[in-house]
């Protein structure tokens, strides 16, 4: 038997050691922290979001780059990830927002513990607390507090570079740099941008929320929902632009989103109720007519000029087009998830490190990206899974 080594203890590491077949392989699964699945929890604390219910094509347009996604997600697909979970005793339900969760009553450190206990029961030995360093001179793995580990094959499943109290820090980074592998620089994905808000706007609206609201940058548009915070906007409604935003940023040009309060009106429809409006004040045409809340109307104001916000024929296509100047993106450590990573060129079509014989790497340390609403997990969970059934075929092949 081969010995596997997997180092990381996510949801793309426990997909793969769930999947691997024990007869053709010994495996240990390292994780530094004391238990396995940190950020898969914290994740779940709002809802574990575990995928998302829409069309193959629909599902892979959400990832990038979309070439490297869609083989991964093809072979391992959103209804194959529902059918997986109940075959192991987890059942699912799709929520209003085709968002797929565990059944109402199981709890995310359930759905943790039903995973660990597959693995466990295919004898897969965990070893935790224990903190990877790198290899030493013969190319045997090196571990905080244990004797250097000879593998057959490694998996290298250490995650991103956010949330860092999962243990997800990319302080894996200089490890692989060492090595000649390329690895992009860590930006904040799916997490707050910043706003500089007039002081008397975000007095009276900080912790609002804009509900039922659409975004737009660079023709990408996304609907959903925003928080209103000290720091500036966060929420469901930008994360799927966040990729895009984190690129002009980095590039040092000027962001300009647009918000479009009322996305299921067009600008004639909005102009025809102001026409028809007895109100008197242009706050009580925008409040009774239009039914826009207080927050929205303060947002116009504050992006708005005396001149735009008194003439409704500027200020009707304002309410559908609101220009928000973006200055930065929130704290890495703060962000969902991070863009950067190993780059893509640096792997074969199996996850194989070209610079690094019989070494693979997968999950969220690679360079891809995905919004939230299940598409992390998805992506996660398929690249495990696609894994495994490569290396179980691995020995027979070679053989």
């Amino acid at each position: 038997m081969k010995r596997l080594t997997i180092i990381g203890g996510g949801a793309s590491a426990l997909m793969l050691a769930a999947q691997l077949d024990t007869k053709k392989y010994s495996v240990k699964l390292f994780d530094k922290k004391k238990t396995v699945g940190r950020k898969f929890l914290v994740a779940g604390e709002g809802g574990l979001n575990l995928t998302y219910n829409t069309t193959l094509d629909d599902l892979i347009d959400q990832y990038f780059p979309r070439a490297f996604m869609a083989s991964i997600i093809s072979q391992f697909t959103n209804q194959d990830l529902v059918t997986w979970l109940k075959s192991h005793d987890i059942s699912t339900f799709t929520g209003s927002s085709n968002r797929v969760f565990p059944e109402m009553g199981i709890k995310p450190i359930e759905v943790l513990n039903k995973i660990t206990a597959i693995i466990s029961a295919k004898e897969i030995e965990f070893q935790l607390d224990t903190k990877w360093e790198g290899w030493n001179k013969e190319g045997q793995l090196c571990f905080e507090h244990i004797e250097d580990v000879a593998s057959d094959i490694v998996v290298f499943a250490l995650g991103g570079a956010s949330w860092k109290v999962t243990g997800s820090d990319g302080s894996w980074k200089n490890c692989f740099e060492k090595q000649g592998l390329r690895v992009q620089p860590f930006q904040a994905a799916n997490c707050a941008f910043e706003v500089d808000w007039n002081e008397n706007f975000i007095a009276i609206h900080e912790g609002k929320p804009l509900k039922n609201i659409a975004l737009s940058f660079e023709n990408q548009f996304s609907k959903g929902e925003l928080n209103i915070s000290k720091f500036g906007l966060e929420g469901n409604a930008i994360y799927p632009l966040s990729r895009r935003i984190q690129e002009k940023l980095f590039e040092g040009e000027n962001v300009v989103i647009h918000l479009d309060l009322k996305p299921t009106m067009t600008i004639d429809q909005l102009k025809a109720k102001y026409k028809r409006s007895r109100q008197a004040k242009v706050t009580g045409i925008l409040s009774k007519d239009l039914n826009l809340d207080r927050t929205s109307i303060g947002l116009l104001k504050q992006f708005c000029d005396k001149n735009t916000f008194s003439n409704p024929e500027l200020l009707v296509p304002t309410i559908k087009s609101v220009p928000i100047i973006i200055k930065s993106a929130g704290e890495l450590d703060e962000a969902i998830s991070t863009i950067g990573g190993i780059a893509l060129d640096e792997l074969d079509e199996h996850f194989q490190l070209k610079k690094i014989p019989n070494s693979y790497a997968i999950g969220e340390m690679l360079d891809w990206y995905a919004p939230t609403g299940g598409y992390l997990l998805q992506g996660c969970f398929s690249m495990g899974f696609v894994l495994a059934e490569y290396l179980n075929g691995l020995i027979s092949r070679e053989g």
